[in-house]
């Protein structure tokens, strides 16, 4: 996915803050364009005391992992088994966030090519994802880091013709129900979880050096002129 947009943009675009101790945390990361699992994320939170923008590992580690290998395996939460999952309840029931992105990867592929697509909405505005978080601490060192999963669903039809799963996009009369802590009943929640409209996105053949994680920059979205049309079979980030 994409995080380009100033974390105090995103304060703002949210009704959120940055916490001093957050600050250099959050500037150190600057625009990304590759950002990929197991790497910072920026995502916003409501705790009891305000919301907040923060600075969370890609992949949510349950607070009784041994390991945050576990996270390498929980980068998504599927709607359709996240009010049942053990790993993923919890968080779902009280810890609920928004990842913000300029928009997320696809990729189809051609012979032996794999051919990335950047999905973002047709009037450029960011996308509000929906998301989980969870704290955990190490217990070798003591530490605490917190991590976060992006919610899927099934596909729309602009997405579908790369794969058949999709993050979670929030309208933006859903953000404040998403992250209340404190709603008695999950049902409202449930509801949030489906396809974006089928105009809301639009498909951008980008550079294929997006498929080495270790590359970054505003050249990776340079449009490519040799993509095939994306079809049906997938090879998927968002499963």
């Amino acid at each position: 996915m994409t995080q380009q947009t100033d974390p105090a943009e995103v304060a703002q675009a949210f009704v959120a803050e940055i916490r001093e101790v957050d600050t250099a945390s959050l500037r150190d990361l600057g625009p990304r364009y590759n950002v990929a699992p197991t790497q910072p994320l920026i995502v916003v939170t409501q705790r009891e005391d305000g919301r907040y923008v923060e600075r969370h590992r890609w992949g949510l580690v349950p607070p009784w992992a041994k390991s945050v290998s576990v996270g390498s395996r929980m980068i998504n939460a599927r709607a359709e088994t996240i009010a049942s999952s053990s790993a993923f309840r919890p968080s779902f029931l009280r810890r609920r966030c928004i990842v913000p992105a300029d928009g997320f990867y696809e990729w189809w592929r051609e012979g032996r090519r794999r051919l990335p697509y950047l999905i973002s909405r047709t009037d450029r505005a960011p996308l509000a994802m929906a998301g989980i978080w969870s704290p955990w601490r190490d217990p070798l060192t003591g530490d605490w880091l917190l991590t976060a999963a992006v919610v899927t669903t099934q596909a729309n039809r602009t997405v579908a013709r790369l794969h058949d799963r999709m993050p979670v996009l929030l309208a933006e009369q859903a953000t404040d129900l998403w992250l209340d802590p404190d709603l008695p009943d999950e049902g409202p929640l449930l509801d949030l979880l489906r396809p974006a409209d089928e105009d809301l996105l639009e498909l951008t053949p980008v550079s294929t050096r997006l498929n080495n994680v270790a590359n970054e920059g505003p050249d990776l979205l340079l449009p490519a002129t040799d993509a095939a049309p994306p079809a049906a079979e997938p090879l998927t980030l968002f499963g």
